[in-house]
Formats: C-alpha cells, sequence, structure tokens
C-alpha cells in the first residue's frame, strides 16, 4: 500500500502536484478493533469535537482500504458508511457486502463469493464427484460462502454428507469433532470454505490422527497459504486463487531499507530480528547483537518473494482505484497538461460516486466496479503438488474468466495431481452409477445421490446412465438381455423351412397321393364286383374330396396373408362337408339296400344315383352358404398375435367371426355324427363285405379326432394352434383313406379270388 501511494505521488499523470496521505491500522482479524479504527477513520484528527453541522472539521478520511476479513469490515461499514466514507476491500469477499441496500459505500477488487462458490461446485461437477462433505469458518467469510456454495452444488446435482462449522477460538473438543466427522465419513472429497487461520486450527488437530485419504477442495481464504502446505496428508488438494500478479518495482522497494528505517518502525525491527536472528538492541542476551552486516538482498523469505503476488496485488488495485476516484473529482484534462485544483475542499461523497465510474488497467490488470462494487471475476485453479524431494508446492492447473462466454468460463489446462500422487481422478459418490438397463430407486432416508440400481421389469428399457426411470418398449418390439436397447420382437409362424411343417407337408402330400393311387386302383378294377358293389361315382367323389382334403393342409403353412387366411378355413370347410356327404351317402345307400331285399320293398327308386348326388351337393351347398356369409360379414385375416408372448409376435389367422369357424366346424361335426349314427344301425347287415362297418370305424376314428382337436385348439400357444389344425385334418383323412379304402384295395390287389359277386353275396 504504501509503495502504490508513492508510487502515485510521484507520478505526473496521476494526480499531479497533489499528494495522498494515509494512516495505517492494523484491525488484528478482530471486529472490535476494526470498529475502534472505523470511529478513528470517521472523526479525523482533531482533539476535540465539534457541535456543528460537521462533527469534524479537517483530516476527515477520503476513503479507505480494508478489511481483510468479511465481518471487520461489515462492522466498519456501519460506521463510515452512515459519511458515505467508502470502504474498498482487497480480501472480504462475503456475497452478502454485494447487496447496496445495507452496504452502499462498499466496494472491492476481490471477486465476491458468489463467483467462488459457484466455481467450487463447477468443480467438483466436473471431476464428477457427487458425494462430499463440507467445512466452513463460523464467520460470515465461511457461512456465506458456504450457503451460496451449497445452493450451486444443489443446482448441480451434488450431495452433502456433512456441513461443520467451527472458528478458531472454539474449545478444541469442538474441533476434535469436526475432525471425527471428517474421520468417519464415507465421502472422499471434503470442500473446506474457510480462512486461513480457522484451516490452520482444523488441520493441526487432524495431524494427531490423519484421516483416510482425502480429496480437499480449497477456498480462496486458505489455498494459497504458504504455512499450510507443511501439512502433507493434504498433498493434491485443489481449490481457487486470487490472480498470481507480479508489480514491477515492488522488489526493489521492499530491499530498499536502512538501518535508521528498519529501528524506527515496530513492525520492521520485529520482521528484522527475526529475519536475521539479532537484536538490534542489547537488551536481550541470548541472542547477538546486529552488526549491520545483515543482507536483507540475500535474504530468503516470504517478503523478499514477489513474483507470486495474489492478495497483495488486490491492495495495489484498491490504492490505485481510490486515487482514480479523487484524480477524476478534482483534476481535469486539458488538450496538453492536466490540471487539478489543490485547494478544493474534497468531500468523501465526492470521491464515493467517482468511484462507482473508475475503469483503468494497471500493470495489464483491468479495474473497474459493476453496480454491486465488484469486479469481474478472474481466479486460478491450483494444485498442490509434491514434488520428489516430498516438498509441497502451488501449480495453476486452470482458470475460470467470468468475462468470456458461457461454457469457455471453466477451463483445466494443466495435469493435476491427487491425494495419493497420481493423476487418477479420485471417486467420491455415495452409489455407483446405474448403468444402462436398470434405473435408480432413492435409498430411504437418505440425500438423492444415495440410491439402488433396480433391474428394468420385463418389458422395459433404460437407454442411459442413472436413468430414474423405465420405459415400456413399443408393441412389437422387446427388450435385449441387457435391458437397454429395444429389438424388433420376432415375427412366428408355421413356415415352409421349419421341420414341424416340412413333416407335415411330407404326410399332407403323401396323403394326397395315396388318394391319388387308390383312385388309380380303383379306376383300373371299376369292372370288379367290389368295386361296382360300393357306388363306384361316390367312391371316386369321396376319394377327389379326400385328396383336396389333403392338400388344403398346406394353405395353413407360411406366412398368413389375407388371401391365404380366407382360403384355408373356407376350403378346409367345404372339402370335409364334400367328403363327409360323399361317406353319408355311402352310408345311406347300404341301408337302402339291405332294406331293398325284403320283399316288395322299392325304396331304391327313392334314392338312385341321382338322388345320391343331389343329398351330396345340397349338403355341400348348406357349407358354402355358410362359408360365404362367414366371408362376407366378417372374413379371416392375418394378424400380429402380441399377448401370447410377450417377447415374439405371432402371425397368425384372427378368425374374424367365431360365430362362422364354429358353424363350420359345428356342420362338420353333425354331419360326422349322422354318418356314425347310420353306420352303427347298418353294421350288422348280413352281407359278407358290409361297407357300413368300414364306415363305422373310420367315423370313430373322425369324430374322436376333432372332439380332442377341440381343447388342443384352444390351449395350444401360437404356430402349434395351425400345427394342430393341420394334425387334425391329416389324422381324420387318413382315418378315412386307410379305414374305407384300405380293406377293398387289399383284396383287389392280394385276394383277387374274393373280389367275386358269389362271396361278396354269401352272407356267412
Amino acid at each position: 500500500m504504501i509503495y502504490a501511494i508513492e508510487e502515485i505521488n510521484n507520478s505526473k499523470d496521476l494526480l499531479p502536484e497533489i499528494k495522498l496521505g494515509y494512516q495505517i491500522y492494523d484491525s488484528c482479524a478482530s471486529v472490535p478493533m476494526a470498529m475502534h479504527v472505523a470511529f478513528q477513520l470517521s472523526n479525523g484528527q482533531d482533539p476535540v469535537f465539534y457541535k456543528g453541522s460537521n462533527c469534524s472539521q479537517s483530516g476527515v478520511v477520503m476513503a479507505a482500504v480494508g478489511d481483510s476479513g468479511s465481518t471487520p469490515s461489515i462492522g466498519m461499514l456501519r460506521i463510515i458508511g452512515s459519511f458515505n466514507i467508502p470502504l474498498v476491500s482487497h480480501f472480504a469477499t462475503c456475497a452478502c457486502l454485494s447487496n447496496k441496500q445495507e452496504y452502499p459505500t462498499f466496494f472491492r477488487t476481490i471477486p465476491s463469493d458468489h463467483y467462488q462458490a459457484d466455481v467450487l461446485a463447477k468443480m467438483v461437477k466436473h471431476f464428477g464427484w457427487s458425494w462430499i462433505g463440507a467445512v466452513h469458518s463460523d464467520s460470515d467469510y465461511g457461512n456465506n460462502g458456504m450457503a451460496s456454495f451449497l445452493n450451486a452444488a444443489l443446482r448441480e446435482g451434488i450431495c452433502v454428507e456433512y456441513i461443520e462449522s467451527y472458528f478458531r477460538t472454539d474449545p478444541r473438543s469442538k474441533i476434535q469433532r469436526v475432525a471425527d466427522v471428517i474421520r468417519r465419513s464415507t465421502s472422499i472429497v471434503v470442500v473446506a470454505f474457510t480462512a486461513s487461520g480457522d484451516m490452520r486450527a482444523l488441520l493441526e488437530v487432524l495431524t494427531q490422527d490423519p484421516p483416510p485419504p482425502r480429496q480437499w477442495i480449497g477456498s480462496e481464504g486458505w489455498v494459497t497459504d504458504p504455512h499450510l502446505m507443511s501439512f502433507s496428508f493434504c498433498a493434491g488438494a485443489i481449490g481457487v486463487a486470487i490472480q498470481q500478479s507480479v508489480i514491477p518495482g515492488l522488489r526493489e522497494f521492499l530491499l530498499d531499507l536502512s538501518p535508521s528505517e528498519v529501528a524506527a518502525s515496530s513492525v520492521l525491527t520485529e520482521f528484522w530480528e527475526d529475519a536475521f536472528n539479532c537484536k538490534l538492541t542489547s537488551s536481550d542476551q541470548e541472542k547477538r547483537v546486529c552488526d549491520g552486516t545483515e543482507d536483507i538482498k540475500k535474504l530468503s523469505s516470504p517478503y523478499t518473494e514477489t513474483s507470486q503476488l495474489r492478495i497483495t496485488n488486490m491492495v495495489y488495485k484498491a490504492v490505485y482505484a481510490i486515487a482514480h476516484a479523487i484524480h477524476n473529482s478534482v483534476c481535469h484534462e486539458t488538450n496538453i497538461t492536466t490540471k487539478c485544483q489543490k485547494y478544493i475542499k474534497l468531500e468523501s461523497e465526492q470521491v464515493f460516486s467517482e468511484l462507482k465510474k473508475v475503469n483503468f488497467s494497471r500493470n495489464g490488470y483491468h479495474v473497474s466496479f459493476d453496480a454491486n462494487g465488484d469486479p469481474v471475476a478472474f481466479y486460478e485453479l491450483v494444485n498442490w503438488q509434491k514434488s520428489e524431494s516430498g516438498v509441497i508446492k502451488l501449480a495453476k492447473v486452470g482458470y475460470y474468466d467470468a468475462s468470456l462466454p458461457v461454457g469457455q468460463q471453466f477451463l483445466i489446462d494443466h495435469n493435476i495431481t491427487w491425494l495419493d500422487g497420481t493423476t487418477q481422478v479420485p471417486v467420491s459418490v455415495c452409489s455407483e452409477s446405474c448403468p444402462p438397463g436398470t434405473r435408480k430407486v432413492l435409498q430411504k432416508g437418505k440425500p438423492i445421490c444415495c440410491y439402488d440400481c433396480i433391474p428394468c421389469a420385463e418389458g422395459e428399457i433404460s437407454n442411459m446412465t442413472d436413468s430414474p426411470d423405465c420405459f415400456p418398449c413399443p408393441s412389437e418390439f422387446w427388450p435385449d438381455s441387457k435391458k437397454d436397447v429395444c429389438f424388433p420382437k420376432p415375427v412366428e409362424f408355421l413356415s415352409f423351412d421349419e421341420v414341424l411343417s416340412i413333416i407335415l407337408a411330407a404326410f399332407s402330400v403323401g396323403g394326397a397321393c395315396l388318394a391319388i393311387i387308390t383312385a388309380a386302383v380303383f379306376f383300373h378294377h371299376r369292372t370288379t364286383p367290389i368295386v361296382r358293389a360300393n357306388n363306384s361315382e361316390l367312391s371316386f367323389l369321396l376319394l377327389f374330396s379326400l385328396t383336396l382334403c389333403f392338400l388344403c393342409s398346406l394353405t395353413f403353412i407360411g406366412a398368413p396373408s389375407e388371401w391365404s387366411c380366407m382360403l384355408r378355413h373356407t376350403a378346409f370347410g367345404i372339402t370335409f362337408v364334400l367328403c363327409i356327404s360323399c361317406v353319408l351317402g355311402k352310408t345311406i345307400v347300404v341301408l337302402m339296400a339291405f332294406k331293398a331285399t325284403l320283399p316288395g320293398s322299392n325304396v331304391m327308386k327313392w334314392f338312385g344315383p341321382l338322388q345320391q348326388r343331389m343329398t351330396v351337393m345340397f349338403l355341400t351347398l348348406i357349407q358354402v352358404i355358410i362359408c360365404t356369409l362367414w366371408l362376407v360379414l366378417s372374413p379371416p385375416f392375418p394378424m400380429k398375435n402380441l399377448t401370447t408372448y410377450k417377447e415374439k409376435i405371432i402371425l397368425e389367422c384372427a378368425l374374424g367371426s367365431a360365430v362362422g369357424f364354429w358353424a363350420v366346424l359345428g356342420y362338420i361335426g353333425l354331419l360326422a355324427v349322422l354318418c356314425f349314427v347310420l353306420a352303427v344301425l347298418a353294421r350288422k347287415l348280413p352281407d359278407n363285405f358290409n361297407e357300413a362297418k368300414l364306415i363305422t370305424f373310420s367315423m370313430l376314428i373322425f369324430c374322436a379326432v376333432w372332439i380332442t382337436f377341440i381343447p388342443a385348439y384352444i390351449s395350444s400357444p401360437g404356430k402349434f394352434t395351425v400345427a394342430v389344425e393341420i394334425f387334425a385334418i391329416l389324422a381324420s383323412s387318413f382315418g378315412l383313406v386307410l379305414c374305407i379304402f384300405a380293406p377293398k384295395c387289399f383284396i383287389i390287389l392280394f385276394q383277387p379270388e374274393r373280389n367275386t359277386k358269389k362271396y361278396l353275396m354269401n352272407k356267412n
């Protein structure tokens, strides 16, 4: 401060021909002492009070630089603010001081803790720490700074395990309790928003029983203090710091000390005797008397180290800000020179007004104040890095510049050494991140950063880390095994390339071939008695319908389409009715033929070939009408069955109208039952070759197949429903072919001696 004032007094550009005076007070970081100083500054130099309009007639200060602490500054402002005396602080950072309603005359050259708290929260977020501890000074600086940090941390989604406050003058038991909380905590990261003296008190207690490795995050109040770097368990600490700067000429000014100047100042005397371990007077017999050979230029101490000035530059800028305000109040520029009014009575209110408008640069550092009396925030990000010799040194690793656009303000551009001496960022989370495929469920009674990872429910996915919810896949999609991606469900139907389909198709084609071969055998032996005796016309029609029955089962295989769905059910219904109609006709013929052998009976003329054809056509026509109505009113259609299986789609034919489907089956069943009853009645007729017995057995198989089909059809899932239907068609068709025609073919081919009229007419 003295150097800056002397530099200004020697300047030809700033306040030319005007000298600034000053008084320096040490508040000793004490609020009562700071209040006492404030009264002295307000009263001026007169030894008595006046009762006029002014409390003091002369020597009232125009402005004050200080205090270093926020709480002492608040106390001073309550007094000098009433007299419009501006206070420009170099180290009071409490965000509360930006409140112009309470502290209108306050300015500062150091950024507000509002920005520092935001930087600390961004730093914690940047390194992925969501579970931290927090300690702070029990002062305006610590309380307000921590409150700002907690708000910023909440915005960034950071959880705080504990918040502890203390002051360096608190009982040791309280500081010990804070240290025990840090030792027992599960969070690795500790944010310390404390003053340097308070931090030293805590670290001294922790030194007695060092805690597990902790990553310290420091505020500018202590993180650059070289005296604290002796605590080795804090190596790797990072924090925000005031910008490092250089003041040209300051080192030379500090080293230009004469013995007389040292002896005249109690402060310099104490410094000199401590630095050189000697006494300027002979009052102390334990130390040698300084003999004048002491050379301060060769001394290595914080006093002579001016290459890393931080707070010092804030004092330098504060003095220059006040000087510029006074200059703008009493001086005006002409074309050639600057003229100042040396004898004007300057009021502090004028300096206060001009301070709001100062805007200048000094040594490359800009100085101005916003509406709250704050400068543009700029911080360096620093790291405590341990050298190979074990000494902790401060290293710049990044910066924060509030003047830059959003997104570019925060930058870390150098490697950081962490608590364990490595470059691997430590992890401090309450719960590990939930991977995709799971969702977060908060643990009861704990902060939002403490949660359990619950796998997504069936049919749901989460495709990002730490997802709060799972969401269902679309209806035609299903999650993969990890439940993080929805894939299209596989579409299932009875396709031709499946083994089951190939087997069923082989039996279908084989059955059709068997029916055709049987028809060929019958046609070749059409003139033989066994063919003629069993109504050859109905036999050929029955074999034709059976061929169609076998082939219609092929329409059930393959991907359902609109036409295949309509064809498969109607073709099945009509061909089976045609088949059963032929069997029914043959049964009636057997009964009529037996009645015709009775004396006086002419019943056969009422059921001749024409009537047999008409009966088959009429019975089949009824089924055709049923199928037509079904297709017109509500036909079968292809559909995607999404309910039977959750993980796959069944492509099947919907019935359209269940009434139509069961009407088709019911009509077939009615004819089959009627045919079975008539065949049973005719089974004991006395012919040697009674076809009614074969029809009875075939109808028994037919009815058994279709009765068991109904529950099997209803309970079979997916494509197996179609397989059951095909199996029923093939089983009943093979039953008819084998039971009705196999015995006849056997006789025709292997026992031709029984294929005679005499044998067939034999009733024994």
